[in-house]
């Protein structure tokens, strides 16, 4: 992505990081590359499973596989440029590549609000009106949901890259964060940000409180439903479906919240440092064993794999 620099003195960032501290520097390496490989050994095993397992072609996994894309995807943006600063203490990142981070990472952040949106509807029809359920979630129906929150997410993503690095970066180039990110950058700008922060924060705003209004509309129908359900061993299945979803959904709203969600002037770079930690790095790495391990069918998909994986072996030796 080339952006134009006709109104900035500044050609490159240096991201402050995380900390500091040298002797932290390595077990922090560590620890964000054992989490970075479970981000994708676990996300990317799940669409490999979906893809090689036809009783888990279903709309569910189906959107499922797209949501570990999506997380395999913004962890990516931003995990291996910070395990580089640890190991490498390569904390300088170019203009052009400090906005193609913020461009992937803000889309796949937006897809995955727009996702759990799409996955709190998808249940609400499979348990509140499961005789059409077949007819309501068609595979065109998903595909068309899926492209469509794509779309939305990276043309937004467009407008918020757009509307930080046409700003004037005439000062300092220190990124007071460990990537580039909307708070921070906003925050070195020597021009008038205001417009610019008013812009992203009705945005932000208005992608949580929707994508939140569809998750409890839904699970308000799904409450209702489950409590009509007579059945105590039901209600214990459903109830623990919907377990799983929500607690990925508390994780990931309440830290996009509490760092987006506030104005500038209120922030804490130590507690939004923190928080992006735990979404950029942390929730990605959580969703597989959350939505899928726990799961009957794709725990039966993955026994599955590993005895035709084994079998091959013991075939080849």
């Amino acid at each position: 992505m080339t952006l134009k620099k006709n109104s900035t003195f500044v050609t490159e960032f240096i991201l402050a990081g995380i900390t500091d501290d040298p002797q932290l520097q390595l077990p922090l390496f560590l620890v964000f590359t054992l989490i970075y490989l479970l981000t994708l050994t676990g996300n990317l095993g799940v669409v490999t499973l979906i893809l090689l397992d036809s009783r888990l072609h279903t709309p569910m996994y189906f959107f499922l596989s797209n949501l570990s894309l999506v997380d395999f995807g913004y962890s990516t943006a931003v995990t291996p440029k910070v395990m580089a600063g640890f190991l490498m203490e390569d904390k300088v990142i170019s203009y052009n590549a400090c906005a193609a981070q913020f461009f992937f990472f803000g889309g796949f952040l937006i897809m995955e609000t727009f996702l759990l949106a799409s996955m709190a509807y998808d249940r609400h029809a499979a348990m509140c009106k499961p005789l059409h359920y077949t007819t309501i979630m068609t595979p065109r129906v998903c595909a068309r949901m899926v492209v469509g929150c794509y779309v939305l997410s990276f043309l937004e993503a467009s407008v918020h890259t757009w509307n930080a690095f046409s700003l004037s970066f005439c000062g300092s180039n220190v990124i007071d964060h460990f990537f580039c990110d909307s708070t921070p950058l906003l925050a070195l700008s020597c021009s008038d940000n205001k417009r610019s922060e008013m812009v992203f924060f009705s945005l932000a705003g208005f992608n949580i409180i929707v994508s939140i209004l569809v998750i409890l509309v839904s699970y308000l129908f799904i409450l209702v439903t489950i409590l009509r359900v007579r059945s105590s061993e039901g209600r214990q299945k459903a109830f623990s479906t919907c377990a799983s979803h929500l607690t990925s959904v508390s994780i990931f709203y309440g830290a996009g919240a509490f760092m987006y969600l506030q104005p500038g002037s209120r922030h804490s770079m130590g507690a939004d440092k923190m928080a992006s930690v735990l979404y950029a790095v942390v929730v990605p790495a959580l969703n597989p064993p959350v939505y899928s391990l726990r799961n009957r069918e794709v725990k039966g998909a993955l026994k599955k794999a590993v005895g035709k994986a084994t079998s091959s072996i013991k075939f080849i030796f």
